[in-house]
């Protein structure tokens, strides 16, 4: 039986609406199901798009758009390559996006955004809130999968980067990108959950699982934040990888501003849009694939608290 199935719109509960005996755990739960699906779908498209924002590459990692990307990274380096650092995000993304959609779901809970109404500054806020405490874990990760991502990268485990990391770089190297990742985190975070749930009232104001509204919600309302954050992206993959760089300059930015103002003066306003090709392509399927594993199990997490509970 499906979830859709599993799951009528009158089983009791209000499917946008958690029951009483819906756990933390069972949310944490669909959250790292979700998070580990959406990193590891796309993930070789994520190194595509890491390996494009850099600023200084070897010259045989410069790229003449993406589909060259492909040929030249698979030709000299082999196919696994793409999947080079993996490891690191599907550790990461688990725990990650448990704390994401608990933060997610308890705070737009708060404000007032469950059932089938429409509540913007919950949507926003619970975007936020699930921002801040979902990248304070992944960070670190995130960090050590751009390392083993770059071209020539001599990280094979992501126990070897981090040890290399913490010998070279210290502490400060995995959060040096946290508040820029929190620059983007946020508004690609509150507006990606606003246009989520603002398009899904849309095309199913009865709110009822619909495993294609929640497919076709999540790649758009993901493409779209994800465009208009690429600026931030590009500054954030300047930092995490700049203790690699061979380039004194690049090695030595020391902050969002240092490194913006770097890119700027080398390479104009389209340096901030490196990459914007891949992060889009990446975050549409991604986001949709995130979204629909988090509703599906969560749609089966309901269900079986309806034959529990039955009245």
């Amino acid at each position: 039986m499906s979830a859709s199935e599993a799951l009528p719109h009158d089983a009791g509960y209000e499917y946008e609406s958690l029951p009483p005996n819906f756990s933390w755990g069972a949310n944490m739960l669909a959250g790292a199901f979700a998070g580990i699906l959406e990193h590891t779908a796309m993930y070789p498209v994520d190194l595509l798009k890491t390996r494009m924002q850099i600023m200084s590459p070897s010259p045989s990692g410069i790229y003449n758009g993406l589909s060259d990307a492909v040929v030249t990274i698979t030709r000299r380096e082999g196919l696994l390559t793409l999947w080079r650092g993996i490891s690191s995000v599907a550790i990461g993304a688990g725990p990650a996006h448990a704390v994401h959609f608990t933060a997610y779901e308890k705070i737009k809970d708060v404000m007032g955004g469950g059932g089938n109404e429409h509540h913007p500054v919950a949507s926003f806020s619970a975007g936020v809130a699930a921002a801040i405490g979902g990248e304070a874990i992944m960070n670190p990760f995130d960090v050590i999968k751009q390392r083993m991502q770059l071209q020539g990268s001599e990280h094979r485990s992501i126990v070897n980067c981090a040890q290399s990391l913490w010998r070279t770089e210290g502490l400060r190297s995995f959060y040096i990108s946290y508040p820029t990742s929190i620059s983007i985190m946020i508004p690609f975070n509150g507006f990606q959950i606003l246009a989520y749930d603002s398009i899904s009232k849309y095309w199913n104001p009865s709110g009822k699982y619909d495993p294609v509204t929640h497919c076709g919600a999540g790649a758009l309302a993901g493409g779209l934040a994800a465009a208009a954050t690429t600026p931030l992206d590009v500054i954030k993959t300047t930092l995490q990888t700049r203790g690699s760089a061979m380039d004194p300059e690049l090695r030595n930015v020391s902050g969002i501003r240092d490194a913006a103002a770097v890119i700027l003066r080398r390479e104009g306003m389209s340096g901030f849009f490196r990459g914007l090709k891949p992060r889009v392509l990446a975050a549409m399927p991604s986001t949709a694939i995130c979204w629909s594993g988090y509703e599906v199990l969560k749609a089966a997490f309901l269900a079986e608290a309806k034959r529990q509970n039955p009245e």
